[in-house]
């Protein structure tokens, strides 16, 4: 256990590294294109710069998707690191080093190949921008995968990652304040307020290295917990990681409704300077704006612990929808009304750091469910979906202010007093409407289908705790569940799960094929969803979840068991979806398991069902023969007694 002293200089260790990482995400994801679309391209002629300014806005959105399709192998890669310093700081501090300087060099002309080799300056831009995102994403997925390795407790991790907003918070809003004082500071030229090439080249240094010094920050200072719960029997394959993602539902839920959210408001974001610059016609406001936004977003951070333990995060989430709403809403009618302005884009500011504390929060307990559900624990993996879909939403972000720029008017000699009617609409539309659609229907994902509470997470490291990597006796207790008197009558048992009907005699277990538990039959799973054939009650729920008695309305007694010798699994793979004792209607979702992990342990993936007081009936009828194909709707057996 570590002391209260040291937890605070890890905690704020990994804040100063979430304010580096933070001040290069904003100057790379809302600056650069600025630099990129009003002073790269400064040919004289107009129709050449605008070509230019769209041909590396495609570019950047293009590698952005190819590195894109990266980024879970490098939260797989990290995952399998075995070092002396852990598994995230090595990368923090490589990925950190390495993109600082790549940074910089994005912020020059490369020596006048802008201008003097077009072709040329196009190929090593896209070279040095694909190495700077690839390190990036090193540096962003270690540090942010942290998070679940520094504590199992949800309320610690809620404080250790509030602690790391307050500081992304101050990252990248200071840069907004800074960036325009900066870039004039150290310019020849100010260009009525907009610098030139020299005052955005010394900008990126000071950002790369303030950066740079952050990671190295974070390699001295922060210390992951050591514990058995973060320990895998084996290295998760390359071959594997999509269908891990992909089978892990709360953290694909989370991640749908994130990326839709980020995406909106990650493009009115980057399209604030412009709107300072080109619909008020005061690029120097937006300093204003930026500083108001450094106090009130450290006040919004500072107050999630309380809020989310007073609203849940659930509530709060759909608090902070509602709040960005109105601020769009607000934003639209302000027009050239500066302080009606600020007031719009604080309503839409101050909420963005609740939701993504809810996010991350919500996506660093899906670590724990994974593990639950899958049997294999993935920190950095996981972890690694958020910042691909905050670098998706840079992507299209800058593509589309690119595009819009050139659309609108907006680019290199541009004012205020020659953007049109036309262009204008054009701008806002782009600006508030289409952020609007994708962040409400983000929200309607996150209500629909997001359901891991804090509470579930708790529950959830309570069984794996109680299982992971420790024998334990089975539990199968049927007391005081009242078995009724097998009715008089006929019934019917619908196939519990879909899948390949076999015979009970060749199931590969003797105590199950000799029919000493009762006749029945085996399935061999196409799907991992066992669900109740009949209404009736759990009368044995078992802590391994491999496995669960039930007993029919009219007294039929069934086990359902899934795969051969998984009891040595310990319960992981599997997630149970009721308590003994609770009534379940036919069709009900009981026990959802994944079959890979089954197979992957060795051992035998068939769920046998046996009717345990068989001998009882005066008939059991297979109404499918061995070898159908058989889904959980269809009807397998009839029974009766007389």
């Amino acid at each position: 256990m570590k002391s209260n002293k040291q937890s605070m200089s890890s905690r704020m260790s990994y804040a100063f590294g979430a304010f580096g990482n933070d001040v290069f995400f904003a100057t790379l994801s809302t600056y650069f294109i600025m630099f990129v679309t009003t002073h790269l391209f400064n040919s004289g002629n107009a129709a050449q710069n605008d070509r230019m300014i769209s041909i590396i806005t495609l570019v950047i959105f293009l590698l952005r998707f190819v590195e894109l399709a990266i980024d879970p192998f490098i939260g797989n890669a990290i995952d399998n690191t075995i070092s002396r310093w852990g598994k995230f700081k090595p990368w923090v501090v490589i990925g950190g080093t390495v993109g600082s300087i790549a940074l910089v060099i994005l912020f020059t002309n490369m020596g006048g190949l802008n201008k003097s080799n077009p072709f040329v300056y196009l190929v090593l831009f896209a070279l040095i921008y694909i190495t700077m995102d690839i390190f990036y994403s090193f540096k962003d997925i270690g540090f942010w995968s942290m998070i679940p390795a520094l504590t199992f407790d949800s309320r610690e991790r809620e404080k250790t990652a509030t602690f790391a907003r307050i500081g992304s918070t101050l990252g990248a809003n200071l840069v907004g304040v800074v960036v325009m004082p900066l870039v004039l500071f150290f310019s020849l030229n100010h260009n009525g307020g907009t610098g030139d090439t020299r005052g955005w080249f010394w900008f990126a240094v000071i950002i790369a290295g303030v950066a740079w010094i952050s990671s190295i920050v974070v390699g001295i200072g922060t210390k992951e917990v050591d514990s058995d719960l973060r320990k895998n029997k084996e290295k998760t394959s390359f071959k594997n990681v999509i269908h891990i993602l992909t089978h892990n539902d709360q953290l694909m839920w989370i991640a749908l409704a994130y990326g839709l959210y980020t995406t909106g408001i990650t493009l009115v974001n980057s399209l604030e300077l412009y709107y300072f610059t080109f619909i008020l016609g005061n690029a120097s406001a937006f300093t204003i704006f930026a500083s108001i936004n450094v106090f009130t977003g450290l006040i919004s951070v500072a107050l999630f612990p309380k809020l989310a333990d007073k609203l849940n995060r659930r509530s709060l989430f759909f608090w902070c929808i509602l709040t960005m709403t109105v601020g769009i809403i607000l934003f639209v009618i302000a027009g050239t009304s500066l302080p009606l302005v600020i007031l719009a884009a604080q309503l839409f500011a101050i909420p963005q750091p609740l939701v993504f504390l809810v996010v991350l929060m919500t996506i660093s307990d899906s670590v724990e469910y994974g593990q639950l559900k899958l049997g294999h624990r993935d920190e950095s993996l996981t972890l690694s979906v958020r910042p691909l879909l905050d670098k998706l939403a840079g992507a299209i972000s800058n593509g589309v202010v690119g595009l819009t720029a050139v659309a609108a008017g907006m680019t290199t000699g541009a004012t205020a007093a020659s953007i049109t009617g036309s262009g204008q609409l054009i701008f806002k539309v782009i600006m508030f409407g289409v952020p609007f659609i994708v962040i409400i229907i983000g929200t309607f994902v996150f209500y629909k289908k997001v359901t891991l509470t804090e509470k579930k997470h708790a529950e959830i490291v309570d069984q794996l705790e109680k299982t992971w990597g420790k024998e334990f006796v089975v539990s199968s207790s049927d007391d005081e569940i009242i078995v009724p008197e097998l009715a008089i009558g006929q019934s019917t048992f619908n196939a519990p799960i879909a899948g390949k009907l076999i015979a009970l005699s060749d199931v590969k277990d003797k105590t199950f094929s000799s029919g000493s538990l009762g006749d029945g039959f085996g399935i061999i799973p196409t799907d991992g969803r066992v669900y109740a054939p009949f209404d009736g009650i759990v009368r044995v729920a078992f802590s391994t979840r491999h496995a669960v008695g039930l007993v029919s309305d009219s007294g039929v007694v069934t086990l359902i068991h899934i795969g051969i010798g998984t009891v040595a699994m310990r319960g992981t793979g599997f997630v149970t979806y009721f308590e003994r004792g609770q009534h379940v209607k036919k069709g009900d979702l009981l026990i959802e398991f994944w079959d890979k992990s089954i197979k992957d342990a060795g051992f035998d993936d068939t769920v046998i069902v046996t009717i345990t007081n068989s001998t009882a009936l005066s008939s059991l009828e297979h109404t499918k023969k061995s070898g159908s194909i058989v889904d959980k709707n269809d009807i397998i057996l009839h029974l009766s007694k007389d």
